[in-house]
């Protein structure tokens, strides 16, 4: 790993790849205990932006964030026993406080749900209460100790969990709704990554919700990645956790409830399905830096070319976030391939001729393409450009998801194309068949969309023959 810039083909040595990229572009390091990584300036400036983008979202449509302690008694997460029962293999456990054992044990936060709906009981007692819409943006902790993949699986995670209170179930529904296109838009306008938008099977959903929806990408080595999910929770928490409510009419109401989040898998998905052999390639509406400007001069040109470099950066960066890198102790070359290694959209290139001419080269990351501009226009094509970057990402992922989404009409199609992508089958509905084609094929229901328009009436499940419910997209997952 000591070898500068990454050493192995993309379409060759995925996995390789991909962990030479996050650790090559100073997105990450990893972490004394297995498990775990560091996510250095670079990478926390990406999450930053995230985090930015969608918090000016959630606080648009009335959540307001707070904040909620790690610890959680093992008493509170056995009041939703189903729920819990499914993170337990992965709970990590505070037993004593010092050299005194605790005389109960302490879970560490694997998710917020028993802690938050107990604090909420507190909170709500009459309809004025509702809806109560609150966000945290913390860790989870999950003992991913077997298949870790940095951002993708790794046993603490940043990431953002939703969680909101009702009056109705209509309300619910609503919110459920409602964040999933939020989601979809972040992932969609600002990731320019596709997701096919839809519901969890009922083996799949998050075990205590009424029903997940959820929004799934395709990754270049054919496997699928959860992107984010969004659930109803119906009454099956706050029946539990005694969340009550007086309703206009003077009634005792028990509350319904949802629950939504995104983590830092969403960088990797961005590293995945945008970088190449030369290293990350950033979307422009996420990239921490969009345009870096590199000098290039000799001695004698020196003070010419870092004058114009300067005057380039303070007319960009009133509408850009812009870097200059005028470090004179390497060389532009290195910088060229350094920049690109990181995955900045858009290089500004001033070199002596250029100054001379009134003119600049712009250099995209996407493309390797490069174009001269006159200094007069400059303002106005960086910004052409930064939005030609940014859709054209999205038109290659969107056609790499059309070229690698395949229908299945037989069990041995289905076989031959799923490891090349999402198969697209009809499900009779039945969890059983499900269960044995995961054991099978390694593959399992990724997402059933919400568009069923195109279900036959005489459809048969790809793999039973029965009568098809639905139309399901298959895929083996991260």
């Amino acid at each position: 790993m000591s070898e500068l810039g990454v050493t192995v083909s993309k379409r060759e040595e995925f996995g390789e790849w991909y962990i030479q990229v996050v650790l090559k572009s100073n997105i990450l390091d990893y972490a004394p205990v297995k498990g775990f990584i560091v996510l250095k300036p670079y990478g926390y400036a990406i999450w930053e932006r995230l985090r930015e983008i969608a918090d000016r979202r959630f606080k648009e449509t009335g959540h307001q964030n707070a904040f909620l302690p790690t610890l959680i008694p093992e008493s509170l997460l056995s009041k939703e026993a189903e729920h819990f029962e499914g993170f337990k293999p992965e709970v990590f456990w505070v037993t004593h406080a010092g050299n005194n054992q605790l005389g109960e044990r302490l879970a560490l936060r694997p998710t917020s749900e028993t802690l938050a709906y107990e604090i909420f009981a507190k909170w709500v007692r009459s309809y004025r209460d509702l809806p109560l819409k609150i966000n945290f943006w913390n860790t989870a902790l999950r003992a991913e100790i077997k298949s870790t993949k940095p951002l993708i699986r790794t046993s603490e995670f940043l990431w953002q969990e939703g969680h909101t209170v009702h009056a109705s179930r209509e309300e619910a529904e609503q919110e459920a709704m409602m964040m999933l296109s939020i989601y979809r838009e972040v992932m969609e306008e600002y990731l320019a990554i596709p997701v096919i938008a839809g519901y969890k099977s009922e083996r799949e959903k998050f075990v205590g919700a009424d029903y997940t929806l959820t929004l799934e990408a395709l990754m270049p080595d054919g496997r699928a990645l959860q992107m984010g999910t969004s659930h109803n929770l119906g009454q099956n928490f706050s029946r539990p956790f005694n969340i009550r409510f007086l309703d206009r009419d003077g009634r005792e109401q028990y509350a319904w409830q949802t629950s939504w989040g995104i983590s830092w898998r969403l960088i990797g998905a961005v590293v995945m399905v945008h970088g190449d052999d030369k290293g990350l390639v950033l979307p422009p509406r996420i990239a921490p830096i969009q345009v870096i400007i590199i000098p290039i001069f000799y001695d004698s040109d020196k003070d010419a070319v870092l004058d114009k470099c300067r005057r380039i950066y303070t007319l960009l960066r009133e509408r850009f976030r812009v870097h200059l890198d005028d470090r004179e102790e390497y060389t532009p070359g290195y910088k060229f391939n350094d920049w690109e290694l990181k995955g900045v959209p858009l290089r500004v290139e001033v070199g002596p001729r250029d100054v001379k001419q009134g003119k600049a080269v712009l250099a995209r990351r996407d493309t390797g393409s490069k174009a001269v501009v006159g200094d007069e226009g400059l303002l106005d094509m960086v910004e052409e450009v930064l939005e030609d970057i940014q859709h054209s990402l999205y038109s290659r992922a969107q056609e790499f998801l059309r070229s690698h989404t395949f229908h299945a009409d037989s069990y041995d199609e289905f076989k031959a194309h799923i490891e090349h992508g999402f198969v697209k089958a009809y499900w009779c509905g039945s969890g059983e068949c499900e269960a044995r084609m995961k054991e099978e094929t390694g593959a399992d229901i990724r997402v059933i969309p919400f568009d069923q328009e195109d279900v036959a009436k005489d459809g048969s499940c790809i793999y039973c023959g029965k009568g098809a419910k639905s139309i399901a997209y298959f895929a083996r997952a991260y």
